[in-house]
């Protein structure tokens, strides 16, 4: 089926109630931005139909998940189909509070925003949402360095998770991990955000590369991630600061064989998504962690073909999309 057939089925922007919250990060001066969607007659604010997800090491939740390509975002996508969901951007990414040292030289000060603090504003936004909504869990999804703020999350607060989600999460590495440029870590990094195309078209084989990203919509996505960028001299060159924490993280746990947490101590269902293309989480780390989750009441692995590590914004998204949406929706027991 296509992706306009797909992304066209049974979705009206209208219906979607799209509601901001910020949220205190227990640090002075510091707010979370939560964003939320649901479906406007959404009335029943259950565990298992609420959503709580984070971003990756670059990129806010916003610029990953909630782009209206082709119309439809992969949040308007999971509101439509009847899950109440929240984003949340950690501290320096987004619309949440950039700390102090991102207005400095980034060789004034160590990397910033580390997995401790991503683990911590996650759990900030996790408890706002419960109590939001009188709820005592939620399901979670994440991606890349998301997939380690709520892997950790979920292996030490296994009560607040229904099911978790994650695409390409980081494991250990014997080769190194191409976002890892080397050198010196200031306490953040420009991304030239127009540049990121070729290098994300180049992790696809020659024949795959045209129809890899459609028309248009790379150009969307490049807009709506600068928008973000509190530096206008930045923004207007279409950079982006990214924060260095968790490149530092990369050194100090993933080549360096110390685990920051133990997916065996995850003990909700947990699916692992993983695009065919993925240099940044080659198959073999993603299958290694998919053999660490033996704690989980049960696991699935769904290889999306034809993608990369940004398969949420790829023309073989609404595979991934579908298959997030089944996983939370279904009631399936282990016998």
């Amino acid at each position: 089926m296509s992706e306009n057939k797909l992304a066209s089925s049974d979705f009206d922007a209208g219906e979607i109630v799209f509601d901001e919250h910020y949220v205190d990060s227990g640090t002075d001066g510091i707010k979370l931005y939560l964003r939320n969607k649901r479906r406007r007659d959404h009335k029943a604010f259950l565990a298992e139909k609420t959503i709580v997800m984070v971003h990756g090491a670059t990129f806010s939740s916003g610029s990953l998940y909630d782009v209206p390509l082709n119309g439809m975002s992969f949040i308007d996508f999971l509101a439509n189909q009847g899950f109440d969901v929240f984003a949340v951007d950690v501290r320096g990414y987004g619309m949440s509070t950039r700390p102090p040292e991102m207005q400095a030289e980034p060789d004034l000060n160590p990397p910033l925003v580390g997995t401790d603090t991503g683990v911590t504003d996650f759990a900030t936004a996790v408890d706002f949402v419960l109590r939001l909504r009188g709820l005592k869990a939620v399901n979670v999804f994440a991606m890349s360095w998301g997939g380690t703020v709520a892997g950790a999350y979920a292996a030490r607060n296994g009560d607040k998770i229904v099911k978790l989600a994650l695409l390409a999460p980081q494991w250990l590495s014997d080769v190194p991990i191409p976002i890892d440029q080397g050198g010196v870590l200031g306490s953040y990094r420009l991304v030239a955000v127009h540049a990121a195309l070729a290098r994300w078209l180049s992790t696809a084989p020659e024949y795959a590369q045209e129809r890899l990203v459609p028309e248009g919509w790379f150009d969307l996505w490049a807009k709506l991630t600068l928008s973000e960028e509190t530096s206008q001299a930045d923004r207007e060159q279409g950079k982006l600061r990214a924060t260095n924490g968790p490149i530092q993280d990369i050194r100090t746990y993933w080549r360096a064989g110390n685990p920051y947490y133990r997916p065996s101590e995850i003990r909700a269902p947990v699916l692992l998504l993983h695009g065919e293309w993925d240099i940044d989480v080659p198959l073999d780390l993603a299958r290694t962690y998919f053999k660490q989750l033996t704690g989980a009441s049960y696991r699935r692995w769904v290889e999306i073909g034809e993608a990369t590590h940004l398969a949420l914004m790829e023309t073989n998204r609404m595979q991934a999309y579908s298959e997030v949406g089944r996983f939370f929706n279904e009631s399936f027991q282990p016998e």
